[in-house]
């Protein structure tokens, strides 16, 4: 995926979860943050950030805030942490082949039991639902889910198991929206019965993919998978 007229500027502060204060082009902007997450390690003040112009004239903001440089040992790490575009970078991966051979049917937001899971999926004569997670925690080359407890992450787990159990076949993909990740492992620390019910779920038959990508300030896509350590 691509975004288009994407701009620089440098983060300041973060009133709340859905704003931002950005120095961009000599003034300070009001931006939308497309990530409702805490991403402190991320938006730390004095860091570079890109910013997408929405070009609605009727919006409160005028900039979403999609993409952070990250800065660590090794050098800066590029993130994206627009909540919004694993969903994105999933279906352009699924459609493509690579992620179901001889695909007939990817349709988005199909309700099975008590949850919505993000895809449900139909290819030679086998069907099932998909799940997907975006990763933005890195922590020493290692992509770690996830950042904050989600008991909606373990509900979902819960369903996909319910949906294994019923015939379906099952999955959850943490699309990873940085690149050099090594593995990916959930962050037990941050939310062990998270890490818990993964755990219950590739038991179960569900499977656990990661899906690394390549990270520009103006676009996101899926580049390899890589190892997940359970």
């Amino acid at each position: 995926m691509r975004y288009p007229n994407i701009c620089q500027g440098t983060f300041l502060a973060r009133p709340n979860r859905f704003i931002a204060h950005v120095e961009a082009a000599g003034r300070m902007e009001v931006c939308h943050v497309k990530n409702t997450g805490r991403c402190r390690e991320l938006l730390v003040p004095g860091c570079r950030v890109y910013l997408v112009e929405s070009g609605n004239p009727a919006r409160k903001t005028r900039y979403d805030l999609v993409a952070v440089e990250k800065e660590r040992e090794p050098g800066p790490l590029l993130i994206n942490m627009d909540s919004q575009a694993p969903n994105k970078v999933f279906g352009e991966w699924a459609a493509s082949g690579a992620f179901r051979p001889g695909l007939t049917l990817l349709r988005p937001e199909m309700t099975y039991g008590n949850s919505r899971f993000d895809y449900y999926w139909e290819a030679s004569g086998n069907r099932g639902f998909v799940e997907v997670k975006g990763v933005t925690l890195e922590e020493n080359g290692v992509a770690r889910f996830p950042d904050a407890p989600t008991q909606r992450g373990v509900k979902h787990l819960e369903e996909l198991i319910a949906a294994r159990a019923a015939g379906y076949e099952a999955a959850v993909c943490f699309v990873v929206q940085m690149e050099g990740m090594n593995w990916l492992e959930p962050n037990d620390a941050t939310h062990p019965e998270f890490g818990a019910a993964l755990r219950r779920a590739a038991k179960a038959g569900v499977e656990v993919l990661a899906l690394e990508c390549r990270v520009t300030p103006d676009s996101l896509t899926a580049k390899r998978p890589i190892p997940v350590r359970l």
